[in-house]
């Protein structure tokens, strides 16, 4: 029988494949970077066809240099960035436009318009657990449609099909055999109903989005479709898909109601699950569904998304020339021992949770003279910590119960002296797993559960290993000092975006 799975993790910044073995340990892996496209001041975009050339890559890669073949591959599990939206013409299989990536900010004036004089970005919640917000799928589609030329009348004519990356891939992968998404990537279209697990007839006619260009939603675990290419491949199993935070709480085995988890990748995402209850947050967090699998009711969560973290250490390095490699930033920030006073808020693309503030923009401030780069590079790492704390604060007051330690995961957990802050900044133990590649490893785990690999979750649960654990350090009136020096510098970021500023992004339609 075969016994490994491989995992397909199409992030934000790049594509790997990775295979496990039964005891989900890493095989083999393969990973290729694509391009980040800004076009402007609150744009990024990706070019899909070269997304699905580096996954194609990825996967002849990871099985020739493994050594195994077809026939030892018991499934594909896919994991995927949420909320980016591909438009493609059903005909050509081309995209018609650039990916429009859950960063991207040009639609804030539509979702300003929808919410209204009174702002009430919580008007559609109740249906879809989501604020409005550029964040999510919906405006993206509508952009496009009303941007590229011919794309509405070609969607109303059927030609045209809209995907989270996981569709893409699942499209390319079966030969265009099959159109689907899971119900964690729908959910996090603003055109889901929560409920139902259906498209809601209500919020596409708000976007003005034709049902023909959305796929089928499916569950998170079980078989879809045999794969067609690339051919070295071919007749393997997809048999899971769920969006990259929902994978990475899948692979922390956090299964159940009140176990969480924290993603640390190109923005953190704090998940903490509910389990068959829809909880509504009043603290500022958005409510998703966890998983579902096959045969099963599904599994809901309360998330708080951070939109920059680990971005805000490539952008350290790729526009200011800060450093070659991003592992570097923790050598620059362990030669100053502080921040010097200096407290950064990436607000590059407004605030996330729990603030919800799409008028704030990035502010570097507390500057002197005796700031240097290592301080910033310091004051960076920081942000991804008291962003965190915000996050958890805010989980906490929704469901009444404080975290007695926090499961990590993601690339930036290698930084030692970044898990050692977040420890002290939260006052608890942070724990990281000995395969911190959870996401891949939480969509291999959906494959392979419905296939056959692994018989329950209970079975995964016996697989999580604990890597290494960090415990707080910092007195406890200097970290009350230091979180209201954040809080302090996070409201200094509020009300930047106002007409100068939008005429300067682009974005004053």
């Amino acid at each position: 029988m075969a016994n490994h799975v491989i995992a397909l993790d199409q992030g934000t910044t790049s594509t790997r494949a990775i295979i496990f073995d039964a005891q989900g340990r890493i095989v083999q892996s393969a990973q290729r970077e694509h391009e980040q496209v800004f076009p402007r001041a609150g744009r990024v975009e990706h070019d899909a066809t070269e997304i699905w050339a580096n996954a194609a890559w990825a996967l002849e890669t990871v099985l020739t240099e493994s050594g195994l073949s077809a026939t030892d591959i018991a499934a594909l599990g896919i994991t995927n960035q949420r909320e980016t939206a591909i438009v493609w013409d059903a005909r050509t299989g081309e995209p018609i436009h650039n990916a429009l990536v859950w960063q991207d900010t040009r639609t804030q004036p539509a979702i300003d318009r929808l919410a209204g004089e009174d702002g009430w970005y919580d008007r559609y919640a109740d249906i879809t657990g989501l604020p409005l917000a550029t964040y999510f799928s919906a405006s993206k589609i509508a952009w496009i449609l009303d941007n590229v030329t011919g794309a509405r009348a070609d969607a109303e004519a059927g030609h045209l099909l809209f995907g989270t990356p996981d569709s893409w891939l699942v499209w390319k992968l079966t030969g265009g055999a099959r159109h689907v998404t899971d119900v964690t990537n729908a959910s996090r279209t603003l055109l889901m109903d929560l409920r139902t697990l259906d498209w809601s007839d209500q919020m596409l006619e708000v976007f003005g989005i034709p049902r023909a260009m959305l796929p089928e939603i499916v569950p998170s675990s079980g078989v879809i479709a045999p794969i067609q290419e690339p051919s070295v491949l071919g007749g393997v199993p997809i048999a899971g898909v769920l969006g990259d935070q929902q994978a990475a709480t899948f692979g922390q085995v956090a299964f159940d109601a009140g176990e969480s988890k924290n993603t640390y990748g190109t923005g953190n995402f704090l998940l903490t699950g509910t389990g068959e209850e829809i909880v509504r947050s009043q603290h500022g967090l958005i409510t998703t569904v966890a998983y579902q699998r096959e045969g099963e009711s599904p599994r809901y969560a309360v998330e708080g998304s951070i939109a920059v973290t680990g971005s805000l250490v490539q952008w350290l390095r790729d526009n200011l020339g800060m450093f070659t490699e991003s592992a570097d930033v923790q050598t620059l920030a362990e030669s100053v021992e502080d921040n010097g006073g200096a407290y950064f808020v990436p607000a590059f693309s407004g605030l996330f949770a729990p603030y919800w503030r799409p008028d704030a923009r990035g502010a570097l401030v507390g500057l002197t003279r005796y700031v240097n780069r290592a301080h910033i590079a310091r004051a960076a790492l920081e942000a991804t910590a008291f962003q965190t704390l915000d996050v958890i604060e805010a989980v906490v007051a929704d469901t009444g119960k404080p975290l007695q330690e926090l499961r990590v995961d993601g690339g930036m957990t290698r930084n030692g002296l970044l898990m050692q802050f977040q420890a002290d900044i939260l006052g608890i133990p942070v724990v990281r797993p000995e395969v911190v590649e959870t996401t891949a490893l939480g969509a291999a785990y959906a494959a392979g559960l419905a296939t056959g690999v692994w018989q329950d979750v209970d079975e995964l649960r016996a697989h999580w290993r604990e890597g290494e654990r960090w415990v707080p350090r910092m007195d406890a009136d200097e970290r009350a000092r230091r979180i209201r020096m954040w809080h302090k510098a996070v409201r200094r970021s509020f009300d930047w975006v106002d007409d100068d500023a939008r005429i300067l992004m682009g974005t004053t339609g």
